[in-house]
């Protein structure tokens, strides 16, 4: 009999729906997934929705198993995870992440999908994504002991990478917002809090993650003469303005992009992708990530979720989707709260 799934598609920008279709039986090296979680990355999926992804962006874009054409129809997203039903005996049975858009059963190649490690619980390794863009901004912008480092933005990305930069030795780190709310976010992850208007200056080094002209002006405020702005916010269709005259040249500053789309140059010749998101789950051992979950939706919710999740009716850093009962059964656990 032929397996039926639903997936989650754009159908308009603004709009998106349930579609049902029908999962082909896995071959040879392919394995069957049942999703457990899948999770709302809310700056890019957001961005996605409303239908900003500029033409000439297109390609760089597309998600891995993204089906439809931007704007739309489309089914986009790369935050699932799931448990193998059918594949190689090494993976069946085994929960596993893979960069695949909100459904409920799929079948990818087995090297498409990554085990995740006993030490974390499947309602957090939907954090896996998140945690490998953190790992890759850090391997660019290269802090070191004792550096003086502010991260502005304290979305989904900008409190992956506090929490990873909270570990480093000697270093004077604070989360930067203008949200007061996010201090409790800050304290969970063990970073200091502060507005904008409150931020330490003279920082070595400034992480830009609020995806705001505002924050990446506040972020050259900050920096010490010869710092640099690692720039982790991608702005889709709008433009931006910085004031590049001023003391910029004079302070000798710098400002650099970082992305997760290909490995940072500082490892490419000895780390892979595999590499990065493997590093990315093990580092999900910390119960302290747990913080960047917000919020938790059922699967049949999503055509009504996302819109608010757009429009900032619904404040979330990541959003988890639930596919199963809402005791938190789908993977024996009743963690994470309600949304």
């Amino acid at each position: 009999m032929p397996r039926v799934a639903c997936a989650f598609w754009l159908s308009a920008p603004g709009r998106g729906e349930i579609r049902t279709l029908t999962v082909p039986e896995p071959g040879d090296d392919e394995v069957l997934v049942r999703t457990v979680y899948s999770g709302v990355s809310r700056g890019t999926e957001t961005l996605v929705f409303r239908g900003g992804v500029p033409v000439s962006q297109h390609t760089a874009m597309r998600a891995p198993f993204q089906e439809g054409e931007f704007p739309a129809p489309l089914k986009y997203g790369y935050l699932n995870v799931g448990v193998v039903e059918e594949g190689p005996p090494s993976l069946l049975g085994r929960t596993v992440f893979c960069l695949y858009p909100h459904q409920t059963h799929y079948v990818v190649p087995a090297s498409a999908v990554t085990p995740v490690p006993d030490s974390v619980p499947a309602s957090r390794a939907v954090l896996a994504g998140t945690v490998e863009t953190a790992v890759n901004a850090l391997w660019d912008a290269a802090p070191l002991i004792g550096d003086r480092i502010a991260v502005v933005g304290a979305g989904m990305v900008g409190c992956a990478v506090a929490a990873l930069l909270a570990r480093y030795p000697g270093v004077r780190v604070q989360l930067v917002d203008a949200d007061p709310a996010r201090a409790a976010v800050a304290s969970a992850l063990g970073v200091e809090f502060a507005l904008p208007e409150d931020a330490l200056g003279a920082c070595d080094l400034v992480v830009h993650a609020s995806a705001t002209e505002d924050g990446l002006t506040r972020s050259l405020e900050l920096l010490a003469p010869e710092g640099t702005v690692i720039e982790l916010s991608w702005y889709g269709d709008r433009r931006v303005s910085l004031p590049l005259g001023e003391d910029f040249h004079s302070r000798r500053l710098v400002v650099r992009s970082s992305q997760v789309g290909a490995v940072s140059p500082a490892r490419r010749a000895r780390r892979t992708f595999d590499d990065r998101l493997g590093l990315a789950l093990d580092l999900l051992a910390a119960p302290a990530f747990d913080a960047l979950i917000t919020g938790e939706s059922a699967f049949e919710e999503l055509p009504r979720v996302l819109p608010r999740l757009a429009t900032g009716d619904l404040s979330a850093l990541c959003h988890r989707i639930r596919y199963g009962p809402a005791d938190g059964s789908a993977d024996g656990s009743a963690d994470g709260p309600a949304g």
